[in-house]
């Protein structure tokens, strides 16, 4: 790795040419929010930055120990954007996201400041990085369909079906992975027209895609670094223990204050989010007790019963977000695990800021 120039106290006000933000990822639980906040401090003298967040989940209002949201006090020291934008009964998207995030972007840079974009939502990253197919909206009628018929036969049962249209897609999908089968069905149904075509080169017009000669300056406009763990295990056990830390902080109530509201379900995509599926019986089951006046024993069990199933949710997500890493060859990779992780952040993010383009 080259080493930095010395960095200046005085504010970098010329941007480099061409460069749109700088992109932050990594599976979830790798230490992303805190080494984003690290690099804001460590930057601030010259490059003064606003973090835009990637993450489908963070977008809800009144979602926050289960989608390990930034805390209040970093959020007041530092420009957070996109974070607490909708209610849980609405959607948004990944076009609606780089919608959102290139008008942030000239917003941020008008301001002389740096886009720092950070999460794990790789559909996100894809949708702003690449552009993506102007896909069909939700249809409420064909996913009401779908889930009757899921109800009856059992996702595992779809996702057979899915594999007969569209076995791309399904290849990717694990059979009870709900919420992705209902999608790729519903696309099908409504278009007549697979996932697969759609996300091909033959998919229709893209948003937010600038053709051939801006797909070979994607990595120029949007360098992406990587926090990627050396060893699989290491990624496990901060899954387990941010869960356990979520369950203390309180997790389970924040699931049964959002079923009481008595206008959510659980096929909502809010509530379909990793944690909040795998709780949202045990919440119904506790609402109950509380309605009786009963005392729910397994509320203050150690590990709740929905706990393990969402550890496994949790670490198929990570694979998932790997998998899509290191489809991108260009990526700059560090190790979560590395010692001198925001060193070589900061050297990094220096050479990008500077670089003539």
């Amino acid at each position: 790795m080259q080493p930095s120039a010395p960095a200046s106290d005085a504010p970098a006000t010329a941007l480099a040419p061409g460069l749109q933000g700088i992109c932050l990822a990594g599976p979830t639980a790798s230490g992303k929010s805190a080494l984003a906040m690290a690099l804001v401090r460590a930057l601030a003298r010259r490059w003064p930055l606003e973090i835009i967040s990637v993450d489908s989940a963070l977008v809800y209002r009144g979602m926050d120990i289960g989608t390990a949201k930034p805390s209040a006090a970093d959020r007041a020291a530092v420009p957070h954007h996109l974070i607490d934008i909708i209610d849980p009964t609405q959607s948004y998207s990944a076009a609606l996201f780089a919608t959102d995030a290139r008008r942030l972007v000239a917003e941020i840079r008008a301001r002389q400041r740096w886009p720092l974009l950070v999460g794990g939502t790789m559909l996100y990253f894809k949708a702003l990085r690449d552009g993506i197919s102007a896909m069909p909206p939700a249809d409420a009628e064909v996913r009401s369909r779908i889930d009757a018929e899921a109800a009856a036969r059992g996702w595992p049962a779809l996702h057979a079906q899915l594999a007969q249209v569209d076995p791309a897609t399904a290849a990717r999908l694990a059979p009870r992975d709900a919420q992705r089968i209902q999608r790729a069905l519903e696309v099908w149904h409504s278009s007549g027209r697979t996932m697969t075509d759609w996300h091909g080169d033959d998919g229709g017009p893209a948003v937010g895609a600038t053709g051939a000669a801006g797909a070979a300056q994607t990595d120029l406009k949007w360098p992406m670094l990587s926090l990627e763990p050396l060893s699989r295990a290491w990624l496990h056990a901060r899954i387990e223990q941010r869960l356990h830390d979520m369950v203390t902080a309180g997790f389970l109530g924040e699931v049964q204050a959002l079923q009481r509201r008595g206008d959510l379900h659980a096929g909502l995509p809010s509530m379909r989010c990793v944690g909040y599926r795998q709780a949202w019986q045990a919440a119904a089951l506790a609402n109950e007790a509380d309605a009786a006046g009963l005392a729910l024993r397994t509320r203050a069990a150690p590990e709740p019963a929905w706990l393990p199933e969402a550890m496994a949710a949790t670490r198929q997500l990570a694979k998932r977000q790997l998998t899509w890493l290191r489809s991108v060859p260009s990526r700059t990779v560090i190790a979560c695990e590395a010692p001198d992780q925001l060193q070589q952040a900061t050297a990094w993010f220096e050479r990008q800021l500077a670089a003539p383009r």
